[in-house]
């Protein structure tokens, strides 16, 4: 079992560099299937969905190079259909994009129900609506999705009943190519889903609208090869500005965009922390008191569900007392008796609100990553807490982090990833 272990305490200083956006990654991977050519990505972050999918859709048939360590060069000209079926599917969410890509590239699709992490229910038939909207035939059997074409896809109006990030996305990756306007009313409009419109359009394709509530695209007949550089991740880039405010200390968070930070920004700026934005960079800065604020989730531009996590755990430090409001994902304060293991006075109620009191000291203890998000949270108060604190389950959090061990090392973290035997390897060597 392999732990990471921090020893608390130590203020952070330096810079850091942010790698290329997993959110927007995972969507463009797949939509290298439906320009049937050669593609480069660059800015591709080295984390473990990236992999995952890159074995997915070299199992179709992709022929896969590694240009350097962040670009690929991915040719998808002799891709075959296959069926995606569920030990591969149910290592990411993300695999709900082979539907929506492959359904554009084959007139068909089967891809088991993804996975990914567990926060409450994430029903997918907003992505099943939008198929059916394009005429698509969708059924739902056995843990599959089943969806096929006969006569190719067709553009129609779609109003999604919610913002949906994962539906914009499946319904874009299927509309590109399906004949006549497709419109998606009510689209999400989160940076990740600009730089898929944009990745589509360097492709060929004829997306227009993307960052505003109506997407639409002009199927075209077919795409072809480009190279492109990912976004930088504002996730990870907020993750470490968390970090820092709890910690304490001075670093500068460069390849960022900071019109993406500008609802974290606020926030972090509320509870006391300067921060200076650059063209690509901010600098994050705290050596005062934390001071409470109260905060909802909210679909882009506003706060957002993945950081929630991460300013809870900063909140646990800040003085007065703080709520936080989940209106996105049910059930996501699940991690919240973790931090109480170190000290944490946060009060959780029903299952979209946590009261948080702000607490003079956490206390290293071992505690789990229970998901992605969750993860980076037991990071940010391992560093701010006095001690030892050794967080499980790590694999969550390598879905979505690269080089986490490094790059907070490098700005003064004492972190260290080791290996555990679990009960089972003591009992066979003993």
């Amino acid at each position: 079992m392999d732990k990471l272990v921090i020893q608390g305490g130590n203020k952070l200083y330096g810079s850091v560099t942010i790698g290329g956006a997993k959110n927007a990654v995972v969507a463009l991977l797949p939509a290298t299937l439906l320009s049937r050519d050669v593609v480069v990505l660059e800015n591709v972050p080295a984390i473990r969905d990236v992999r995952i999918m890159l074995g997915i859709m070299g199992q179709l048939g992709a022929q896969i190079k590694m240009l350097d360590k962040t670009t690929y060069q991915i040719d998808t000209r002799h891709i075959g259909y296959q069926v995606v079926p569920n030990d591969v599917a149910k290592r990411l969410r993300a695999s709900y994009y082979l539907i929506g890509a492959m359904l554009g590239t084959f007139g068909k699709a089967e891809v088991s129900l993804p996975g990914g992490c567990d926060f409450g229910v994430r029903p997918i038939n907003l992505h099943l609506k939008g198929f059916k909207s394009l005429g698509a035939d969708v059924d739902v059997a056995n843990g599959m999705v089943k969806a096929s074409t006969e006569g190719g896809l067709t553009g129609s109006s779609i109003y999604m009943d919610e913002v949906s990030v994962g539906a914009t996305i499946n319904v874009m990756l299927a509309a590109v190519k399906a004949h006549g306007l497709t419109i998606i009313e009510n689209a999400a409009r989160e940076p990740h889903i600009v730089d898929l419109a944009n990745f589509l359009n360097r492709m060929g394709a004829n997306v227009r609208g993307a960052g505003t509530d109506v997407i639409k695209i002009k199927g075209v007949e077919e795409l072809h090869g480009c190279q492109y550089s990912v976004i930088p991740d504002q996730i990870e880039a907020g993750t470490y500005m968390a970090a820092v405010a709890a910690a304490g200390g001075d670093v500068t968070i460069k390849n960022v965009t900071p019109k993406h930070l500008e609802s974290i920004i606020a926030k972090l700026a509320e509870c006391g922390v300067d921060i200076e934005e650059g063209d690509d960079e901010v600098r994050v800065r705290r050596f005062g008191e934390l001071t409470h604020c109260n905060v909802k989730t909210m679909p882009h531009p506003g706060f957002p569900t993945d950081m929630q996590p991460q300013i809870v755990a900063l909140l646990s430090l800040a003085s007065g007392t703080s709520i936080v409001n989940e209106s996105v994902w049910e059930s996501r304060f699940r991690y919240v008796n973790q931090l109480t293991k170190l000290g944490a006075n946060i009060n959780v109620e029903g299952s979209k609100m946590a009261v948080i009191q702000g607490v003079e000291k956490l206390r290293g203890a071992c505690v789990n990553a229970t998901d992605l998000r969750a993860g980076a949270a037991m990071i940010i108060a391992g560093l701010a807490a006095e001690g030892e604190t050794e967080i499980e389950d790590i694999y969550h959090i390598e879905r979505g982090y690269e080089d986490v061990v490094e790059k907070f090392r490098a700005i003064g973290a004492d972190m260290q990833k080791r290996y555990y035997p679990d009960e089972d390897e003591l009992e066979l060597h003993a």
